[in-house]
């Protein structure tokens, strides 16, 4: 607004130039996500995934995951009368958040249907629903986690798998089986050991009562402490060990689990990880004694597939952040997206997000198929999920940053929520053993399993000749197999999850897409940075499927 005169003041409070607010949107607006789920055979879930799109993107989904963040947690150690209690406080938003995950089966419903395709739906329920707060992923995947753990157990299983396959969120700590729906958690590590859980030193003792216990012991790093039952590991007479741990007894007396403090995290702020100390603490042995990390070696797999997802999600989200403000936002004439570095930045990191999102849905379809007895399927999964949780969540970080940056000073601003997705992102690189813990457990899986490297090469084989650069990657491949070592584990591991993500992009997207990426990606026609595409890449072809309507 220009001044009438000398003395009329400038209008400096009118607002220009500014992108309108991102909700309501669709997140389940993304065509690589509903290929993916058609391809692995979960299309009859597409209406489901459609509905979930929308209300993710709604105002209220997100207004919810914005609370749940800013109101965090809070441990109440005692009540009134000084009893202890070791209760977690939640805001009002995060229960939203956790009965929409619950009743839309994205916790362990995939177990209770019969159907094929069940864990894909699940997978892509998750891509969508991650449009909103992540930390409710955190106790959603250990539930949907610690059923086939507990089928190691037929007794124990017969009596909580119904209730954790519920779609019934029913918060409160009360008598497990007196609840419509439980929630699982899981406590691995400790504070001399991390990720290295055979030195353990919690203990467990045989009670007079077959299969009961009593532990005592303190675990270092335990998401979520609200959860009604945790999978445990513990030293048992025969060994390292598996446990189940309610947080109320049968007989309705509150079992020994003392919350010493919550964690301050980086992100992950909505949810609750604590250190939780057992004293006779009672619990029920799953599995053999002394098999405890076989036992939850499942659980695991289940996690890490999740840390891939969410990972997939996390870029997504923030792409169409990126996306959406560059459409609205001018500067130096024209608006950011119709500027060709600006294009070139947002194709890239389209390019990273529909590998993640194809890779996503190809780790969930080998892991509905191995559930379902496929033997080829189950080895595939065993090292590509393992190569997907290293590269995957390892490219989060860079990603989410890049998408922030296209917002320039206003994505450095919480009330943008990106801060918000950048501190969330390392996480899920640390979660379920870091960089190097799934680099040397994909030589692991290679060395004690010979079926593993066999059905990643058939995967491999099935886009042989497509692309010359993809096939160099294979040879490559190929030749610095037999020379692994846990020095070069990283670079190997790397170059398989490349090499995988080319392989499903030249058989299933369009040639931009898989041009692009093999370029890039296999053939060194890329920098260092996000937004250096090469020249000839098709850049309009990319965003136009990435984000429509960018033309």
């Amino acid at each position: 607004m220009v001044a009438t005169s000398e003395h009329e003041p400038y209008a400096t409070h009118e607002v220009t130039n500014q992108p309108p607010p991102l909700a309501p949107y669709d997140a389940s607006e993304d065509t690589a996500l509903f290929e993916g789920l058609r391809r692995e055979g979960a299309g009859w879930a597409e209406e489901d995934i459609r509905r979930l799109g929308l209300l993710a993107g709604g105002t209220a989904a997100q207004e919810w995951s914005d609370l749940a963040n800013r109101h965090e947690p809070e441990l109440r150690t005692h009540d009134r009368y000084g009893h202890r209690v070791d209760e977690v406080d939640f805001h009002p938003s995060w229960h939203e958040l956790m009965r929409v995950a619950v009743t839309e089966g994205l916790a362990a419903a995939p177990w209770a249907e019969e159907r094929a395709g069940a864990h894909v739906a699940r997978s892509a329920g998750g891509l969508v629903w991650g449009h909103t707060d992540a930390g409710h992923g955190c106790p959603t995947s250990m539930t949907y986690a610690a059923v086939p753990a507990l089928r190691a157990q037929p007794d124990l299983a017969k009596v909580y798998e119904p209730l954790l396959t519920s779609r019934e969120y029913d918060p409160g700590l009360r008598v497990p089986t007196e609840k419509r729906g439980l929630l699982a958690g899981m406590g691995m590590t400790e504070k001399q050991g991390g990720s290295d859980v055979r030195t353990n030193t919690t203990a467990a003792w045989p009670t007079a009562e077959p299969g009961v216990y009593t532990l005592r012991g303190h675990k270092w790093f335990t998401s979520a402490p609200m959860c009604d039952v945790f999978l445990v590991l513990a030293q048992a007479p025969g060994g390292l060990s598996c446990f189940l741990v309610p947080r109320i007894l049968p007989d309705g007396t509150r079992n020994t689990f003392r919350v010493q403090r919550l964690k301050e995290k980086l992100g992950n702020r909505s949810n609750a990880s604590c250190e939780p100390e057992f004293d006779g603490t009672v619990a029920w042995l799953v599995g053999p004694e002394g098999r405890g990390v076989k036992t939850i070696i499942e659980m695991v797999n289940c996690t890490r597939l999740d840390c891939v997802m969410m990972s997939a999600a996390l870029m997504r989200k923030t792409l169409v952040e990126a996306g959406h403000h560059a459409r609205h936002r001018s500067a130096f004439g024209a608006r950011l997206l119709d500027q060709p570095l600006m294009r070139n930045v947002l194709a890239d990191l389209a390019l990273e997000s529909e590998a993640a999102t194809t890779l996503t849905l190809r780790l969930a379809g080998a892991a509905d198929r191995a559930v379902r007895g496929d033997a080829g399927e189950a080895a595939f999964r065993r090292i590509a999920t393992a190569v997907g949780k290293y590269w995957v969540t390892k490219r989060g970080p860079a990603f989410t940053a890049e998408a922030l940056e296209c917002l320039g000073g206003n994505g450095y601003v919480e009330d943008s929520g990106m801060p918000r997705h950048y501190r969330e992102a390392p996480l899920l690189s640390i979660w379920e053993g870091s960089g190097n813990v799934n680099a040397l457990d994909v030589l692991r899986a290679l060395g004690r399993e010979p079926g593993a490297a066999q059905a990643l090469f058939d995967e491999l084989a099935l886009a042989q000749g497509a692309d010359a650069r993809l096939d160099a990657a294979v040879t490559r491949l190929k030749d610095d197999l037999p020379k692994a070592s846990q020095t070069g584990a990283r670079r190997l591991v790397e170059l398989m999850a490349l090499a995988l993500q080319a392989s499903l992009l030249v058989r299933h997207a369009p040639p931009a897409i898989a041009d692009a990426f093999c370029a890039t990606r296999l053939g060194g026609d890329w920098g260092h940075a996000f937004g250096t595409l090469p020249d000839g890449a098709d850049l309009e072809g990319v965003l136009e499927r990435a984000l429509p309507g960018t033309h």
